[in-house]
């Protein structure tokens, strides 16, 4: 999928644009004043925060010879490294902790399901803020060190961890009044556990049960980088006096998972998408949104870049978190899809388009993507359309 790069900014010499035509209908809750976190905890979420020969080849519960390509998915989460840097996410974690801190009458004597459990840090959120019952549902090896880790912390009559797919487990009770997943992946959409979420909302949730988070937005805005285009894309034109664009044609197809500076940003924001989870079907997943994008200064744009925003709205008061270029960092990131060609657009002047979102038909936790787009400015005319794959 992404490859990463320094996170040195554009080259752009601009100043940071404000923004206005972004929605503030989300409240970073790790910002609260009784809620800051000792300095010492604050940590890098990327290859600062852990040592990747340390975490890379470390998988609970050893090899397995007789894995299928259908397995890949789960047995990457067998690997601790994955859910440290997802835990030193301080964004992602302590939002969720403040959730279910500050929002008790929620879980007070409620049966949750925990969907995609991992170390079962949600399920002890829970658990902690006085739900009758959990039943956290991990298919990794990784439910065999978060049954550990519920009965070393005193919550296993509280707390069932069942190991298994969601779609093939049989819950011990018929319904459940609340379900709580981290679902969200790169891109928002990106190896698809929502569809895994909407399944055990229509099997076991009740009528007037909650999911959090129940919101989520996905945006795109446009940047200049034409230092990392310049370095990683167009150096395959000529490598050593041979031409290798096939090559460059692949590498432009795959979506970069990567910080984005803010000072890069050319234009404004454009939502496309945004989807109740309470209320989407599974072939919600999948859909083509327009967009215009009004240049803020005039520059060159190389990349759109797509970034997302989870809301749980059933809170006694609005919280969730965002993922974009200017909110804190959290290890989702933001997800760059580079333009073949390199627009020059002027201020006031809107590049408008269209993006096709759809999950790939032999590997449904596969997104492609289809970006059309036409500027009809002063200094460029042009149209196109590219095809993307994160793998």
């Amino acid at each position: 999928m992404g490859r990463r790069r320094s996170n040195n900014g554009g080259s752009s010499s601009s100043s940071n644009i404000e923004n206005n035509n972004h929605p503030q209908v989300t409240k970073l809750c790790i910002d609260d004043d009784d809620n800051e976190l000792p300095e010492e905890m604050i940590t890098p979420t990327t290859d600062q925060s852990m040592s990747e020969a340390d975490n890379s080849t470390a998988v609970v519960g050893g090899g397995d010879d007789d894995k299928t390509s259908a397995d890949y998915y789960f047995d990457s989460y067998s690997h601790f490294g994955i859910h440290e840097e997802m835990l030193k996410d301080t964004v992602r974690t302590k939002t969720y902790q403040n959730v279910i801190y500050k929002n008790t009458f929620l879980f007070k004597d409620k049966i949750v399901l925990d969907v995609g459990a991992g170390t079962g840090i949600l399920s002890l959120f829970c658990a902690k803020a006085g739900a009758k019952h959990v039943y956290a549902i991990e298919c990794s090896q990784m439910a065999d060190m978060a049954k550990q880790i519920v009965e070393t912390n005193g919550f296993s009559n509280v707390i069932t961890v069942l190991k298994g797919k969601v779609e093939e487990i049989e819950l011990p009770v018929p319904k459940v009044d609340i379900i709580i997943s981290e679902w969200m992946g790169y891109f928002l959409l990106f190896e698809n556990m929502l569809d895994t979420v909407l399944y055990a909302r229509n099997k076991w949730l009740v009528n007037d049960g909650i999911v959090l988070p129940d919101k989520a937005s996905l945006y795109v805005t446009a940047i200049e980088d034409h230092e990392y285009k310049e370095d990683k894309i167009e150096f395959w034109n000529d490598v050593y006096g041979f031409d290798m664009k096939c090559i460059k044609k692949q590498s432009i197809m795959e979506p970069l998972v990567d910080t984005v500076d803010q000072n890069q940003i050319v234009t404004n924001y454009q939502l496309l998408k945004t989807m109740d989870i309470l209320k989407m079907a599974s072939g919600d997943v999948s859909f083509t949104a327009p967009f215009k994008l009004r240049a803020e200064r005039s520059d060159y744009i190389h990349a759109l870049v797509a970034y997302f925003d989870v809301s749980f709205t059933q809170c006694h008061k609005l919280m969730g978190f965002s993922t974009g270029p200017r909110s804190r960092t959290t290890h989702w990131k933001q997800t760059v899809l580079y333009l073949e060609d390199v627009l020059t657009i002027c201020e006031g002047e809107v590049l408008s388009g269209s993006m096709t979102v759809s999950q790939n038909k032999k590997n449904p936790r596969d997104v492609d993507i289809t970006l059309k787009y036409e500027l009809n400015g002063q200094r460029s005319k042009i149209s196109g359309t590219q095809h993307y794959k994160m793998r």
